[in-house]
């Protein structure tokens, strides 16, 4: 089972996301849960919900998002990172709950906010 390191700094990764240096924080994610760092690519697969901003393909560890904009959209990216670290830790399969995915980038981004707070 992969948990997230304590030393996981969680206001970097926001901070890369919102300056769209995505990768970077996806690679950082990466190494701190001990996973393979994600392909991220701008374009969703065809055939997929249009209401959506992002989806993850477990097949080929691929991040897709709806445009360049979402690359800058923290929820999104962590959300659909929390896939991408299900699939890793149980089976390609399990990609674990919308509700948890949710739960995972809140806290990221509760964490920022809070830090951005302490810094005045």
């Amino acid at each position: 089972m992969h948990h997230m390191d304590n030393h996981c700094d969680k206001p970097l990764v926001v901070w890369l996301i919102l300056n769209k240096r995505t990768e970077e924080a996806l690679s950082l994610l990466a190494k701190n849960c001990r996973v393979n760092t994600p392909k991220l690519k701008i374009g969703l697969p065809k055939g997929r919900r249009k209401n959506v901003f992002g989806c993850y393909t477990p097949k080929d560890e691929t991040i897709s998002v709806l445009n360049s904009d979402v690359i800058g959209n923290p929820f999104v990216i962590l959300h659909e990172f929390y896939h991408h670290l299900r699939t890793q830790s149980v089976d390609k399969q399990h990609k674990g709950t919308e509700k948890n995915a949710n739960k995972f980038a809140t806290e990221f981004l509760r964490e920022y906010e809070a830090a951005k707070r302490t810094q005045g």
